[in-house]
């Protein structure tokens, strides 16, 4: 690797946001691209995003802004994807230029629909980067407590150890704490996973289900993650450990959780629809649980998700969520 690595953060969203915000406490020089001009306009006139962490004001000098896709890859090594999985594959296909010879991390916690792979592995299959190119950034983090500089943790994966060790660094703050990891898929699923059970954990309490539901909900969706991720790449992991069940757990509680904000409404009597139009933001779980069931379906041996299982039913089979959630409290303890 060159000694003087070159990012570019790919997306316009609070995530993005709150990543550009980081990796500007270290970096003289930060590319970013989003594809809304107008937000561009207004970041250069008023030095922050008039859509998502209006707090968070930037050093313009630092910031190259852009709304065409090649201009920010073209000009970095490393590139930080934070862009919907829903919308990602819509990107990608504006791309002109080559991805290969770069570095990509994704900070993006869902499937991408296309391919129903998980963005690593879309990346790999799809675009042939060589998996020791590709990492993964985790949580536990919101960016709306980035934005207000609250301490806050983040898992770095990536085959190569320098790569992720170098990312960690350009991240790291007094109010960002990092750590680095080898399970790319472990902790790249964990974190597709932990969005199905933060939309569980808002439908019960749309439902008038109480703390200690809630409790025991959590406790059996962390021994959920572990059998899925278990069957999928089965390797010594801590499921404890922050990545996991820590990213779990503040997506889950938070009321920074869009997915915990999305499954209370349908908890209410929303439809999906109404609910995603209110909140006007991705829900990531919404999409991640339809290929995360298919995915299990698949399995040569059967792997039990009550959780994801209801959350699928009510999403998408249409059920009803009081009579799916009275049925889920039997098959969890």
């Amino acid at each position: 690797m060159k000694k003087y690595q070159k990012y570019a953060v790919l997306g316009g969203g609070s995530w993005a946001t709150a990543i550009v915000k980081m990796l500007c406490e270290n970096l003289d020089e930060v590319f970013w691209y989003m594809r809304n001009s107008d937000a561009i306009a207004y970041i250069h006139e008023h030095g922050h995003n008039p859509n998502y962490l209006t707090s968070v004001t930037f050093d313009l000098a630092k910031l190259h802004l852009t709304d065409q896709i090649d201009e920010a890859i073209s000009h970095a090594d490393i590139l930080i994807f934070a862009i919907p999985s829903a919308f990602l594959e819509e990107e990608l296909s504006k791309i002109q230029g080559s991805l290969k010879g770069k570095t990509i991390f994704s900070a993006i916690k869902g499937i991408v629909p296309e391919s129903g792979k998980i963005v690593g592995e879309h990346f790999h299959t799809e675009y042939g980067i060589p998996l020791k190119d590709i990492g993964v950034i985790t949580g536990p983090c919101h960016a709306e407590e980035v934005a207000l500089e609250r301490l806050s943790y983040l898992t770095i994966a990536c085959a190569d150890p320098k790569k992720a060790r170098q990312v960690a660094a350009a991240l790291s703050s007094s109010y960002i704490k990092t750590k680095v990891s080898k399970d790319i898929i472990g902790t790249e699923y964990a974190a597709m996973l932990k969005n199905i059970y933060a939309i569980a954990a808002g439908i019960a309490h749309g439902l008038g289900y109480g703390d200690n539901f809630q409790a025991v909900l959590m406790s059996n969706a962390i021994r959920e993650m572990k059998r899925y991720t278990k069957r999928l790449y089965n390797i010594d992991r801590n499921i404890n450990q922050s990545a996991y069940l820590g990213d779990l757990l503040v997506t889950g509680y938070s009321v920074f959780s869009r997915n915990r904000m999305f499954g209370n409404m349908i908890g209410k009597g929303y439809t999906v629809k109404s609910a995603m139009m209110e909140m006007n933001m991705v829900a990531e779980g919404y999409y991640a649980v339809k290929s995360a069931y298919k995915i299990k379906e698949d399995f040569s041996k059967k792997v039990k998700t009550p959780i994801i299982d209801a959350v699928y039913d009510v999403l998408y089979k249409g059920q009803n969520p009081k009579q799916v959630f009275a049925k889920l409290t039997d098959n969890i303890s």
